[in-house]
């Protein structure tokens, strides 16, 4: 669907690249001609995938561990990114946390893991890159200089629009970065620098499963989708690849949903839980409690 080199020299960051849609989409960018910069959390899987991505595309790619919740190893991360080889062009915010839980059930703890994840480290991360590239855009601006155009894609979910009941810090934060893209649109606009967003709706990835549909290979509601199925990856990745080329330049502040009409149809969120029995609903939270047994023992390997 996209042409061939579309992001040719450009230097792109994903975050949460080394698994899941932060992989998926960080192959479409490395195929188009990218040169890339991936961070995550677990060492190992992030320099794989990026050893990965190098051999199939024949384009640098470099490996970070670095936890988006820490805003002085963001930084540092993104200087040491600038430092070799000059400004980004473009940003995926793709990291996230989130798992089903009745509200009440909830901890503190909890509730910190994905808020602090989605909507802190989202903002670290732009922030970071985007007082750069503010300061080399006035520099510019005072030199009678053309401003090169920067991207941001941050992905967000669905139930951003019609709220998502089992999913509550999820839908806080994930609104909370819907509304800094909309609000830094205007803001840093005058910059030529763009923030966009994707909406997805299911693109099963083994994370999502755990945490979303425990014990399930999708969530089942592929019959209740207005297109009776669920969504196929190269349509996610083709929508990332636009959003992050130039050619439509103009088109900034916008969330885009990408789910077959779901969420118009059904609400496209958790509420069939409601009828779940506690017995369930304590099945669901072993599986998700092992998932991130398995997760903390491969950052640790």
């Amino acid at each position: 669907m996209l042409k061939e080199g579309l992001l040719k020299g450009k230097r792109i960051l994903v975050t949460g690249g080394g698994t899941g849609l932060g992989k998926e989409m960080a192959s479409m960018y490395a195929a188009l001609g990218a040169d890339l910069y991936l961070c995550g959390r677990r060492q190992e899987v992030v320099e794989q995938t990026a050893a990965e991505l190098a051999s199939a595309h024949g384009t640098k790619v470099r490996a970070f561990a670095t936890n988006i919740r820490d805003p002085e190893g963001v930084d540092a991360m993104i200087q040491a990114i600038w430092d070799d080889g000059g400004p980004l062009d473009g940003v995926l915010n793709n990291a996230a946390g989130n798992f089903v839980s009745r509200t009440e059930d909830l901890s503190h703890r909890g509730f910190d893991a994905v808020a602090s994840t989605v909507m802190h480290g989202t903002f670290y991360v732009t922030h970071s890159v985007g007082k750069r590239w503010a300061q080399e855009a006035r520099k510019l601006l005072a030199d009678g200089a053309e401003l090169p155009t920067r991207s941001v894609v941050s992905i967000l979910v669905t139930w951003i629009f019609n709220g998502g009941p089992f999913v509550v810090p999820s839908a806080m934060a994930k609104s909370a970065v819907a509304n800094m893209t909309k609000s830094l649109a205007v803001e840093w606009g005058g910059y030529g620098i763009r923030l966009n967003a994707i909406a997805p709706g299911e693109f099963p990835t083994e994370g999502m499963n755990a945490r979303l549909t425990p014990g399930k290979k999708t969530s089942g509601r592929e019959a209740n989708n207005p297109m009776r199925r669920i969504g196929r990856m190269s349509e996610l990745k083709n929508l990332a690849g636009f959003l992050m080329a130039d050619g439509a330049d103009w088109m900034t502040g916008q969330v885009i949903s990408i789910d077959g009409g779901n969420s118009l149809a059904t609400g496209g969120n958790f509420y069939a839980y409601r009828n779940n029995t506690d017995e369930e609903w304590a099945h669901m939270r072993d599986s998700i409690r092992l998932q991130d047994v398995k997760d903390r023992q491969m950052r640790v390997a």
